[in-house]
This record gives C-alpha cells, sequence and structure tokens, in this order.
C-alpha cells in the first residue's frame, strides 16, 4: 500500500499514489487555481512596454497568491511616496526560483504544458520592463515638479492681491479742501435746489395742498389710541433697537425660566414612582408620622399609617369579625 500523501490544491489526503493528479477533481482545483492568477499576470504584461507610477495608496499593498511556490506577492513596487504598478509581481515572475518552482510545479500537477510559459516572464522582458520604468519615473517627476511650479504662481498671486487690499485699507484717505468746495452729490443737489429757488419770482404764492379731513368723507373710522408703551422707547423714537441691547438689561438675571433642578429630580421621582404597582407594600404609608426614640416594631401585619403595633390589634379585630360572620352564616 502506498503511503499517505498531502495535495496542497485539494487540501486533502489521498493513497492512491501518482494516480491522484490525473483524477478530476485534482484537475479542476488546477484549473481554478491557475484562472485565479492568469488576469493578473496578463495585466502584469501590458505593464512591461509601459509601466504606469501613481502616487502611493495603502491600497497599493496588495498581495497576490501563487500557487507554484506556495507564498503570497507583492503585487506592485513601491518605495517612498511613489509606486510601480504591478512591479512586485513582475519581478516575481522574472526570478529564478519562481522558474524552477514553476518546473517542479507542472511537472508534479501534470498540467498543461502550452499554459506554463503564460505564467514567466523572460529576462529581456523583464530588462524592457525597467528601461519603460525609469522614464515613466521620469515623465511623472517632470508633471510634479510642473504642478509645483502652478501652484506655487497662484500663491504668489493670491499672495500680492491681498497685499494689494491691505494697503489699499491703510492708506489715508484724501481730505478735501473747503475752499474748493464739496464735491458730494447731496451738496450739489441742495446747492443747485437753492439757486433754483433763489430765481423763482418771490411775489407768486402757490396754493396750498388741500388737507384731507377725514370726519367729513363720511368714512366711518375707529381711533384705537397710540400703542406705544408708555416709558419704553422704539426705533422711531430713538431708542435702542432690541437686537442691540445686551442680554443683561434685555433680561433680568434674577428671572429664571422652567423649573429648578430640585424641582425637575422630585418630578422625576415621581414619574417612577408612577411605573411601579399602586398596591406594593408601603405605597400608601404616611412618612410624616413621627416616633419616639424608644419605639420599636412588634411583628405585626403590613401597614400604611400609624404604627406597627396597631396593625396587630386592627388584624385580631378583623379576624373576630370574620368568625361572627362565619357563625351567623353557618
Amino acid at each position: 500500500m502506498a503511503p499517505a500523501q498531502r495535495c496542497p490544491l485539494c487540501r486533502q489526503t489521498f493513497f492512491c499514489g501518482r494516480g491522484h493528479v490525473y483524477s478530476h477533481k485534482h484537475q479542476r482545483q488546477l484549473k481554478v487555481a491557475l484562472e485565479r492568477l492568469l488576469p493578473q499576470v496578463e495585466a502584469a504584461r501590458k505593464a512591461v512596454r509601459a509601466a504606469q507610477v501613481e502616487r502611493y495608496v495603502p491600497e497599493h499593498e496588495r498581495r497576490c497568491w501563487c500557487p507554484c511556490c506556495s507564498c503570497e506577492v507583492r503585487k506592485h513596487l513601491s518605495h517612498a511616496n511613489l509606486t510601480v504598478l504591478h512591479g512586485g509581481l513582475l519581478e516575481h515572475l522574472a526570478s529564478p526560483e519562481h522558474r524552477k518552482a514553476t518546473n517542479r510545479f507542472w511537472w508534479e500537477n501534470k498540467a498543461p504544458v502550452q499554459m506554463k510559459e503564460k505564467f514567466l516572464i523572460s529576462p529581456q522582458d523583464y530588462t524592457r520592463f525597467k528601461k519603460s520604468m525609469v522614464k515613466s519615473l521620469d515623465s511623472y517627476e517632470e508633471k510634479e515638479d510642473e504642478m509645483i511650479k502652478q501652484m506655487a504662481a497662484q500663491i504668489r498671486e493670491v499672495e500680492q492681491s491681498r497685499q494689494e487690499v491691505v494697503r489699499s485699507v491703510l492708506e489715508p484717505q484724501a481730505v478735501p479742501d473747503p475752499e474748493e468746495g464739496s464735491s458730494a452729490p447731496g451738496n450739489w443737489m441742495i446747492d443747485s435746489h437753492m439757486a433754483t429757488t433763489s430765481q423763482q419770482p418771490s411775489c407768486v404764492d402757490l396754493p396750498a395742498a388741500p388737507e384731507f379731513d377725514w370726519m367729513e368723507a363720511g368714512q366711518s373710522l375707529t381711533f384705537i389710541g397710540h400703542q406705544d408703551t408708555p416709558g419704553v422707547g422704539n426705533i422711531h423714537s430713538g431708542a435702542t433697537p432690541p437686537w442691540m441691547v445686551q442680554d443683561e438689561e434685555h433680561c433680568s438675571k434674577s428671572q429664571q425660566i422652567g423649573p429648578s433642578y430640585e424641582e425637575f429630580l422630585k418630578e422625576k421621582e415621581k414619574q417612577k414612582l408612577k411605573k411601579l404597582p399602586p398596591d406594593r407594600v408601603g405605597a400608601n404609608f404616611d412618612h410624616s408620622s413621627s416616633t419616639g426614640t424608644g419605639w420599636l416594631p412588634s411583628f405585626g401585619r403590613v401597614w400604611n399609617n400609624g404604627r406597627r403595633w396597631q396593625s396587630r390589634h386592627q388584624f385580631k379585630t378583623e379576624a373576630a369579625a370574620r368568625n361572627k360572620q362565619s357563625d351567623k352564616k353557618s
């Protein structure tokens, strides 16, 4: 009987010797393992002639499983803040160790021979990839330098505009000469109006505007009186607007809005007691009753008010009344 062997693809132990690698289950697991790695290898082959360089992000730390070497391989190649896409996988596929492990894997698992070259990178292709990687790094650095220059120019423009605004604000305003007259539009309108009035003849009396008497208009209007609060002004009388009044003047500190903290705690305790059953023990106990220092309880019935020793006499009285009623019924 052949010794037990372990298949890493099928993850099981078999005793049929070399016949296990020809079984349908093993060939199916082999096909699944190779098809899982094949798309990543094809994407890496496209980067041989045109390497892509990007800024490093944590997603570039992804790894892929190589069934030939039975180990995880870094998919990308990162250094400092730059990442070369598919660089780690191409470096692994071009290594001599991977080539030896692939030959052994194909021999032990009887994989299709025509697919073996798809999972290998020749030294010439890897050399071509390194040259394209150097060119991509140079072009990326040039783009970064150009972007830095543009950002610096924008920063200088913003700083220059800010300084101009500050300079215009800090410059002293020119004081007009009183002898030259004022050039304000309001004064010009007043002067023109005064000149026009002086040119008109003073002997002509203009008719005054007729006054409107609402009593003679035949309409019934009700006068409700002035709505001004005595002692308090408004914005029309020159008082300070409400939105300009300080909080200390507008609202007194002594005025309290809402219940106090102690009342809130009492109300909270009452709400808790309302959730309890009303017929519980001691629910109606009179807490206002006073007891002496020498009073000790005598073990009677449950009580709600008064002394506990009184509950014993009350129980005996009620028991005697119940006995009398039972005797009368009998």
